[in-house]
C-alpha cells in the first residue's frame, strides 16, 4: 500500500494551545510505520506554567523540560522529520492549533502543513461507542497504546489511518479523504491569517 504521511501528537503544559511540552511523530511509508521520534519541549515564555490537570494527564512536570529545547530550537527538528508530508493527528484541530499558536508565541514562521484528522476518518470507518484514541486504535488492531505519551499517541493515530486506508482501498491520504468524505485542512501562513482577520 503506497500510503505515506507523518502522524503527530502534542502534549501541552496548560490550557493554552501554545504551551507545547512534548511532541511525538510517526513516519509512514508504504502503509507501515517505519520511524518514530519524540522529545520534550520547553514551552514558550508566557505559556510555560504547568497546570495540575495537564500534569495529571501526561505526567510531564516543569522540571522534566528544564533542559529541553525551546519551541524555536526544536521546530527545525520537527520540520526535518515531517518533511512535506501531510500530517495526521487524532483530533487534528487541537494539534494544528498547538503548532500555529506556539509559532505565534515565539514569532517563528509556521509551516503551512496540510493535515487530516484520524477522529474524522474513524467516524466514517468504524461503528464504535466512542472515537477516543484508545478505542479507535483498538478497532484498527493497535493495542499497545500508552495514552498521552506523545509518540505512542502518534503511532496509534497512524495505525488508524493505515487500517482505514486498507478498508477504503485507498492508496494515499488524499485518496482516503476523498473516499471517506473528510476534508484535508491546511495551516494558513501567518500573513494570510492576518490578512483574513483584517
Amino acid at each position: 500500500m503506497p500510503l505515506e504521511f507523518t502522524a503527530i501528537d502534542f502534549e501541552t503544559a496548560n490550557a493554552s494551545s501554545a504551551s507545547a511540552c512534548s511532541v511525538g511523530l510517526a513516519r509512514v511509508r508504504d502503509g507501515r510505520v517505519v520511524e518514530t521520534a519524540g522529545w520534550l519541549i520547553r514551552p514558550p515564555a508566557g505559556h510555560d506554567r504547568f497546570f495540575e490537570i495537564n500534569v495529571g494527564i501526561h505526567g510531564i512536570e516543569e522540571h522534566h523540560v528544564a533542559t529541553a529545547k525551546t519551541w524555536s530550537e526544536q521546530l527545525q527538528d520537527l520540520v526535518a522529520f515531517a518533511g512535506d508530508d501531510v500530517l495526521v493527528a487524532h483530533n487534528a484541530g487541537f494539534d494544528m492549533a498547538v503548532l500555529r499558536r506556539a509559532c505565534e508565541a515565539t514569532g517563528d514562521p509556521c509551516p503551512p502543513y496540510r493535515y487530516a484528522c484520524s477522529v474524522q476518518v474513524a467516524r466514517r470507518t468504524y461503528q464504535l461507542p466512542s472515537y477516543r484514541l484508545p478505542i479507535a486504535a483498538a478497532a484498527a488492531g493497535f493495542t499497545d497504546l500508552v495514552h498521552h505519551e506523545a509518540t505512542s499517541d502518534a503511532v496509534a493515530s497512524a495505525h488508524i489511518m493505515i487500517d482505514a486506508a486498507r478498508r477504503w482501498d485507498a492508496t494515499s491520504i488524499l485518496d482516503l479523504a476523498t473516499l471517506s468524505g473528510v476534508r484535508i485542512g491546511e495551516i494558513a501562513p501567518a500573513e494570510l491569517a492576518v490578512t483574513a482577520a483584517a
